[in-house]
């Protein structure tokens, strides 16, 4: 199989228009392209940004290679001639990355509205990283997110990932990545645990129960093999069967100073049959054995059977978690936020307006503040441009309603997206690549935000909003394109 190469992994008309941009003139022309998304994933009230590791690893090794150029050499246009000019393909050849890149870490919980990433640099360049950028922060931050949710509907029993199996091809090996820096324990994918160095975990299924003679045979030879990683499945004939032939095994395992583990049920009532297997191990004197709950879970599933005070000691949850099955994109874009032609040392606001206002976007070079409460609760971010000053009052308005304004002075704060990218080169003080540090990361965030703001159902709004100064230029910048002569 030939190896990929990144600079390949974008969409055609991004090609096309930095050809465009190489025949107009435009290669020292500077760009700001700002990344964010515009509605809450999951119909929560937060989400946990992820991607950067794998974006790190595109942009750091980014280059046309021979058999790139040769490829692009051989697309026609419609006509039949070659779509790109020889001498465009000859320059991207030579082309080196020069742009700089700030991104908030992985793990940071970010919310609509506000730049996850930013990207800075030749106009053209900036181009041609949209859609791996987007590919990249769109699929992991929606798992991410969606595994925060699942972690906390279970009140913080454990979650095993296992959802390779159903995941969307190779993007699993992020998507088990992604899972854990959202909470989960560990992950059936074994390359996951390999390559990023988090907790695997898993034991057998359906097929070896049916491989032997007996239910019962198959236990006791599972613990045989695995004396101190036993957890048997107890539903491929019968439930309550199941967990009698695992009674017997445990209290075999004990005799010869082992464990079991735990039973794991994948089908039927399972907050019934967790009640069940519970009384049944209780009264056999095993009640160190844990009840493991799977088959098609969601964070709302888990939260009815805990409801109905299923005694669940851990979770497997798969198909609905890596593949964020109700929910299939997070719809994160990248905007062109500001522009600085060559020679010139001033940004120059650009804005985006559609016939929805929704779809109206943010000028200039951008950054976050996150304000914080003296008990540590978040109260606010503030969307700003880095090359203006914020107003005394630090007042926030909501891009979506200007009459909902919040004044953050005095408040301490910490600026959000830190340098990822500098011409090209990661920076030493970033390390993409800890997945232990962004689940942490993780977990500290979400710990700021209010019980309100954490609720499944209807979750109060957080306040984001952009910098007063920055809001009425907005406006200003909006009154001059709407009245372009020869437009209503």
């Amino acid at each position: 199989m030939m190896k990929l190469d990144w600079a390949l992994y974008t969409d055609l008309y991004q090609l096309t228009m930095a050809q465009g941009y190489w025949k107009a003139g435009k290669l020292d022309d500077q760009a700001a392209f700002t990344m964010f998304f515009r509605d809450y994933p999951f119909q929560g009230g937060y989400a946990v940004a992820c991607g950067m590791e794998q974006l790190a690893e595109i942009l750091t090794d980014y280059a046309f290679s021979e058999e790139d150029i040769a490829y692009l050499a051989s697309i026609p246009a419609p006509d039949g001639a070659a779509l790109f000019d020889p001498d465009f393909l000859a320059f991207l050849a030579t082309m080196s990355l020069s742009v700089d890149v700030d991104a908030v870490r992985e793990g940071t919980v970010v919310f609509p509205h506000e730049p996850i990433v930013v990207v800075r640099g030749p106009i053209m360049q900036c181009q041609l990283l949209e859609t791996a950028l987007l590919n990249c922060i769109n699929f992991q931050t929606l798992i991410a997110t969606k595994a925060a949710r699942v972690c906390r509907a279970t009140g913080g029993a454990p979650v095993a990932e296992f959802g390779l199996r159903r995941a969307q091809g190779s993007g699993g090996l992020w998507a088990s990545r992604a899972a854990y820096i959202g909470g989960c324990a560990s992950t059936s994918n074994v390359l996951a645990g390999k390559v990023f160095d988090i907790p695997v975990s898993g034991t057998h299924s359906h097929s070896w129960v049916m491989s032997f003679e007996s239910e019962l045979e198959a236990f006791r030879a599972y613990a045989q093999a695995f004396p101190s990683n036993c957890t048997l499945l107890v539903d491929t004939y019968d439930v309550e069967q199941g967990v009698r032939n695992a009674i017997t095994v445990g209290l075999e395992m004990r005799q010869r100073g082992e464990a079991l583990g735990a039973v794991r049920i994948d089908s039927g009532d399972l907050a019934w049959l967790a009640s069940k297997a519970r009384a049944m191990l209780d009264e056999a004197g095993l009640p160190e054995v844990g009840i493991v709950l799977s088959n098609d879970l969601d964070e709302r599933t888990i939260e009815s059977i805990l409801d109905q005070g299923a005694p669940v000691d851990a979770w497997g949850v798969g198909t609905k978690l890596a593949t964020a099955y109700d929910q299939p994109t997070l719809g994160g874009v990248y905007k062109l936020s500001a522009v600085k032609a060559s020679g010139k040392d001033a940004w120059e606001d650009r804005l985006k307006i559609s016939e929805s206002a929704s779809k109206l976007t943010f000028p200039g070079v951008l950054n976050v503040r996150r304000y914080y409460h003296d008990d540590g609760h978040v109260a606010g971010d503030m969307v700003y441009d880095v090359n203006a000053d914020v107003e005394p009052d630090e007042i926030i308005v909501d891009p979506m309603d200007a009459l909902r304004q919040k004044r953050l002075a005095g408040k301490r704060f910490e600026v959000l997206l830190e340098p990822l990218l500098r011409q090209g080169a990661l920076t030493d003080a970033y390390d993409p690549g800890d997945a232990e540090a962004a689940r942490e990361r993780a977990r500290a965030g979400l710990a700021t935000l209010d019980e309100s703001q954490l609720r499944m159902l209807n979750p109060h709004t957080y306040p984001v909003g952009l910098e007063q100064g920055l809001h009425g230029r907005r406006q200003g910048l909006v009154a001059r394109l709407r009245h372009v002569p020869g437009r209503s």
